[in-house]
């Protein structure tokens, strides 16, 4: 059977909501990443610069994100027949090892500072402030682009909006440090920069696990797989299947089958099951096409 694109892959609203969404999360980490930068140098806090630094990673990882979903969008071509949606699972990979990379530099930076305890100085309470602002920013930005991701249902959104997710604890981390900086204890500021360094560097391991496995064409999960033999063995004619094989392209799945029949069908009745059983399949499960071969029974 012939390979016919599933309508569902890319929409324009599907397009339109992640650029949109997208461009919000740019304007609002920019304008975090400037505020944090200032306020850390001027209140000599190592944990509100970390931050920062983390709201910057999100500048880059945004940018991935609107390169992935522009070319990710293209049809299939000579080159890339079965389309271009493992775009936007490389582009996941890169945001994780983005945040592997800095994670390991904020870490490094909090060792040399508490090597020298003596020299950690007391934050300006600039910097308290300045962390619940970026809270509560983060925490809005991530229930926004989870509630978009879901709707579209974008694997690249969801990591993009965890990634918010994490920095929202992170700034809850800072907060806790510099207002213990305050309190009395310089130590806690860099301790504070290195657990932000610790969460980063555990999401993007996620992140990253996660991607590779779908770049080497990892299976979908149990409960999809077997929604898809629900559908093909309740499709009149179909006496049963076997050599199911999935494998992840993007957020769809690509589906291959072998269908067994009647022997004494015709090949026109046979394919007519065939397309039945396809239709089924991909009405309503995120499946970019299902090849199938009839055995005759």
């Amino acid at each position: 059977m012939q390979p016919v694109s599933n309508p569902r892959i890319e929409t324009p609203e599907r397009q339109t909501a992640a650029r949109r969404s997208t461009w919000v999360s740019v304007w609002v980490n920019l304008a975090l990443t400037a505020v944090q930068l200032v306020v850390g140098l001027f209140a000599h806090s190592q944990a509100l610069v970390a931050d920062a630094i983390h709201s910057l990673s999100d500048l880059v990882s945004d940018g991935i994100v609107l390169v992935a979903n522009k070319h990710g969008a293209k049809a299939p071509d000579a080159a890339h027949p079965y389309g271009h949606l493992r775009f936007e699972t490389a582009a996941t990979l890169a945001i994780g090892v983005i945040l592997i990379l800095v994670g390991l530099g904020m870490l490094w930076g909090s060792f040399q500072r508490l090597q020298n305890p003596d020299l950690i100085p007391t934050v300006h309470a600039a910097a308290l402030y300045t962390a619940l602002l970026a809270l509560l920013a983060k925490e809005g930005l991530f229930r926004y682009l989870l509630r978009v991701a879901h709707r579209v249902r974008s694997t690249l959104l969801v990591a993009n909006a965890w990634h918010a997710r994490s920095d929202a604890a992170s700034s809850l981390v800072v907060a806790l440090g510099v207002g213990a900086n305050l309190a009395g204890l310089p130590l806690a500021d860099p301790l504070a920069a290195l657990v932000v360094g610790l969460m980063i560097a555990r999401m993007g391991w996620k992140f990253s696990w996660q991607s590779f496995n779908d770049l080497v064409d990892r299976a979908a999960d149990d409960d999809t797989e077997r929604a898809i033999r629900e559908r093909i063995l309740g499709t009149s004619g179909v006496r049963g299947i076997h050599d199911l094989r999935t494998r992840k392209m993007g957020d769809m799945i690509w589906v291959e089958v072998d269908i067994e029949m009647d022997g004494q069908l015709t090949i026109e009745a046979g394919h007519a099951i065939a397309v039945e059983a396809r239709k089924r399949v991909m009405a309503d499960l995120p499946v970019l096409d299902v090849m199938t071969h009839f055995d005759p029974v």
